[in-house]
């Protein structure tokens, strides 16, 4: 037998500004989106006849969000995106373009772009160490994020 636990719920949503490359050399103009996460786990029935605590994987999910909500997503690990931050600002280049923004404003994450794939992989990792995940009985933590409606990207890990 398999169980899972799914949470999902109208205020795990963030509303965050990103740009993406592609195809090597294109660049997004600089856009926003209000974001929608999903989480599952897996795994078996502890004493209390469940796979995890709803409450405790809604709220670890909802900090991370809240995290993200209302900023900038900047990639650090982009080969070609320049990320250079100083106390009050963070100034992203890429070829020519270049962009300032407050410090305050921003969330730059240890990724190479800020796809909704991206994303969800970093939540996962976020919810892996919050929840401490890798030292659980759990089998599998699956993150997905909804860019626009039904424009889903899924990251599914073995734990």
């Amino acid at each position: 037998m398999s169980y899972r636990v799914r949470v999902t719920k109208d205020h795990l949503v963030f509303s965050a500004a990103h740009f993406i490359t592609f195809n090597g050399n294109v660049c997004e103009r600089l856009h926003g989106h209000n974001w929608r996460v999903a989480v599952e786990l897996a795994g078996p029935l502890d004493e209390n006849r469940y796979v995890f605590d709803f409450i405790a994987l809604r709220d670890a999910t909802q900090q991370i969000v809240n995290e993200l909500d209302h900023h900038m997503l900047l990639p650090l690990s982009h080969p070609t995106i320049r990320v250079r931050e100083d106390p009050t600002e963070v100034e992203v280049t890429f070829e020519t373009r270049r962009w300032v923004f407050p410090r305050e404003d921003c969330v730059i994450l240890p990724i190479e772009n800020t796809t909704a794939e991206e994303l969800a992989d970093w939540i996962a990792t976020q919810l892996t160490d919050r929840l401490k995940l890798a030292a659980s009985t759990m089998t599998e933590l699956q993150v997905e994020v909804e860019e626009n409606f039904g424009q889903w990207a899924v990251c599914t890990r073995l734990i």
